[in-house]
């Protein structure tokens, strides 16, 4: 007989995933990276964590009823976790992406039961007006629909969604945060999370990451690159200046090499914005050398990428 509890449903496993140090590619006279493994959520992503927040913020508000289309923009992974949750729920869905990102979300918000629009892309690129493109298409959708726009980028229940995360991290350390790294799309995750962290410990600075093309919250540039998610081509409106302490910017090539080093090395299999991310934790690991603990995000899983050229 198996006596172990029951969930009511799927969406209860979302959150506490592990959190683990890395152990073989931080040289020696670092502080201690650990690491959030996110892709342990159903989807394999952190947006698994907004996405249930969104839209049961929404159904406790009275927002959103049985019948009520979801509407919604998105590079992919917080498509595919609304269209997770809708599944789930009920709800239709009506998403709006591009390919400019990888074919495998697309794939994956169709098998859950999206209603998909692509918005073609240059290229292949993200390039600065897409992200808003999206946004006005998606805007235009919900007020011709009467469709709940979720609005991931000045929704607060996003930031709801990500407290969490960040009460998991203390939970599961023994020592304070020195420093908190991750890179920007929304912001959303970054700020949920600091918000948390900077009131158990006002000490812990938080560094905010950007691609080094599109350098536009570090150095007010525009540009193009290729990292699914981040790098929107406007100032998140989420981005709180009391919350971050700095920014950086990564090389894009090197952000990728990084992905692969991490499966190679750490058995940590990510896309390239946790490269980016791991990049930068090593950065300040040694910047600030024993003694010190660093904390940063493995954001989703490096299976979303096996069509992009990643691995290859």
């Amino acid at each position: 007989m198996n006596n172990m509890p029951q969930n009511d449903n799927i969406t209860a496993a979302i959150g506490n995933t592990p959190l683990v140090k890395l152990r073989n590619i931080v040289p020696e006279n670092c502080a201690d990276i650990y690491i959030k493994l996110e892709y342990y959520n159903p989807t394999g992503s952190y947006k698994d964590r907004m996405a249930l927040s969104v839209i049961e913020n929404a159904e406790r508000r009275g927002d959103i009823k049985p019948g009520t289309t979801i509407v919604e923009c998105t590079g992919g992974s917080t498509g595919t976790s609304l269209a997770f949750v809708c599944s789930v729920k009920g709800y239709k869905f009506h998403v709006i992406s591009s390919d400019a990102f990888a074919k495998e979300k697309l794939q994956t918000m169709r098998i859950f039961g999206a209603d998909l629009e692509i918005m073609p892309s240059d290229g292949g690129k993200v390039t600065p007006d897409l992200i808003p493109k999206m946004i006005a298409r998606a805007n235009e959708i919900s007020a011709a629909s009467g469709g709940y726009l979720t609005d991931q980028f000045n929704n607060p229940d996003v930031l709801d969604g990500y407290n969490k995360m960040a009460e998991e991290i203390l939970d599961k350390l023994d020592a304070p945060v020195d420093v908190f790294c991750g890179a920007a799309g929304s912001a959303g995750m970054a700020m949920g999370v600091s918000k948390v962290l900077k009131k158990a410990n006002p000490a812990t600075k938080v560094v905010i990451l950007e691609p080094a093309s599109a350098p536009l919250i570090s150095k007010g540039i525009k540009g193009s690159h290729k990292i699914d998610g981040i790098g929107v081509g406007f100032v998140p409106p989420f981005l709180d200046k009391k919350l971050y302490d700095e920014v950086r910017v990564i090389d894009e090539a090197d952000a990728r090499s990084m992905a692969k080093l991490l499966a190679a090395k750490e058995g940590i299999f990510a896309g390239t914005s946790t490269g980016m991310n791991v990049i930068a934790a090593l950065q300040i690991a040694k910047e600030l050398g024993p003694g010190h603990v660093v904390v940063t995000v493995a954001v989703d899983s490096g299976m979303k990428y096996l069509s992009s050229g990643l691995f290859d």
